[in-house]
């Protein structure tokens, strides 16, 4: 069976205020072009169709539009929600989309329960893992703690008592939007973290032939059964150095697998430039990044004047423009943003505490507090973006 795995739509976002919704069409474009080209038979989606809860009318015609060629095309799909769509929104109509051949897998509780689509050589099951929430659906699970791990652990235990039921020679795929250990995160990807944590092993999808994961940004093999295919995009300037491609896998009789990667449409290339802004301006070797959205981070001591108006007349597509003066690090004027780079909200606290108490640290138990805080207020507010 041919399967090809894509993820992380967004349908609906921008990059740092471009519209993307062209780029985004000529990607789906793609996408239905490369199931005729590749004679693919399932197309899998692993979550963030669109960008927020409440997408924009034009993503969602731009949705619609991509349903209804992929049933046309005769190809069946598989989708699952991922941590930036609201569950209950997506889901609305599955079992008549379903008669069409769109799947939707938006309810946590029916984990365990696939679409079979049959080849020459039997059954394959597909079981599509929405994002869990951790503090959604611990209850649905029964799960014993409330992090990614136990509820993952919990979700794929249903999916592999259901796989042993089944006749021996039935091959499955697991769908799921999660942070897997060994991935490579990108800036553009929102925070999943619970108790301090938010990666999962990837020995949790054992017993499955194939892992299509959403969530990370950038295109990567966690094993060969466990991959991301990443986003179609690049929806942050961390991204540069992404090749956006979907993953084309090969699923044979006995359940091994083979992925060619199939790379997508790029809009416009993108580039990190950083110097001082007359080197920026200057350099001849800078010349193949004149038609690229850039990101330039300048290095002058004393901030130039009409740094962006400057740097536009010869690269005209500059988005983002950062001010990263050549200090010491032990520098005082060194700016705040500087200092804080790399480092989460949590040390960020931690680190707010030890200072105001003149060096003195916090201890396990005030660690604690500071990661239930910051666990609420995350689930608070997705679960305020998807009741909206």
């Amino acid at each position: 069976m041919r399967i090809l795995h894509t993820s992380d739509w967004h349908l609906g976002r921008s990059f740092h205020r471009v519209p993307l919704l062209d780029a985004q069409a000529a990607y789906l474009d793609h996408l239905v072009a490369t199931v005729a080209e590749h004679d693919v038979d399932v197309v899998v989606v692993a979550g963030d169709v669109y960008d927020r809860a409440v997408p924009p009318l034009s993503a969602v015609e731009l949705f619609d539009d991509a349903l209804h060629r992929l049933a046309a095309a005769g190809v069946p799909t598989v989708m699952i929600s991922g941590n930036h769509d609201s569950a209950r929104r997506l889901g609305v109509g599955a079992g008549l989309i379903g008669r069409a051949g769109i799947h939707l897998r938006t309810d946590p509780a029916h984990c365990g329960t696939p679409v079979v689509i049959p080849d020459a050589h039997g059954d394959v099951a597909f079981y599509g893992l929405p994002y869990l929430e951790p503090a959604l659906v611990r209850d649905v699970f029964k799960a014993e703690r409330a992090g990614h791990e136990a509820v993952l652990t919990a979700a794929m235990d249903r999916v592999r008592a259901d796989l042993a039921a089944r006749p021996d020679a039935t091959r499955s795929v697991v769908l799921a939007h999660a942070f897997v250990a060994g991935g490579e995160p990108s800036d553009s990807e929102r925070d999943i973290t619970v108790g301090g944590v938010a990666a999962v092993p990837a020995g949790v999808f054992d017993g499955v032939d194939y892992a299509a994961l959403g969530h990370l940004h950038g295109c990567q093999a966690v094993t060969d059964r466990v991959r991301y295919s990443g986003s179609p995009l690049a929806y942050s300037f961390s991204e540069a150095t992404h090749r956006k491609t979907m993953w084309l896998i090969d699923l044979d009789a006995a359940g091994a697998v083979t992925g060619e990667r199939i790379d997508c449409p790029v809009p416009r290339r993108l580039a990190r430039l950083r110097g001082r802004i007359d080197d920026l301006l200057d350099d001849p070797a800078l010349d193949r990044h004149e038609d690229a959205w850039v990101e330039a981070t300048l290095t002058d001591p004393v901030r130039p004047a009409d740094p962006m108006a400057r740097l536009t007349e010869r690269f005209p597509h500059t988005l983002a423009l950062v001010f990263e003066p050549d200090r010491a690090p032990d520098d005082p004027d060194l700016s705040y943003a500087r200092r804080l780079r790399g480092r989460d909200d949590q040390t960020i606290a931690e680190d707010f505490v030890a200072h105001v108490r003149g060096g003195w640290g916090t201890d396990e138990q005030e660690r604690a507090v500071l990661r239930g805080a910051f666990d609420h207020v995350r689930v608070d507010d997705g679960v305020r973006e998807v009741n909206r």
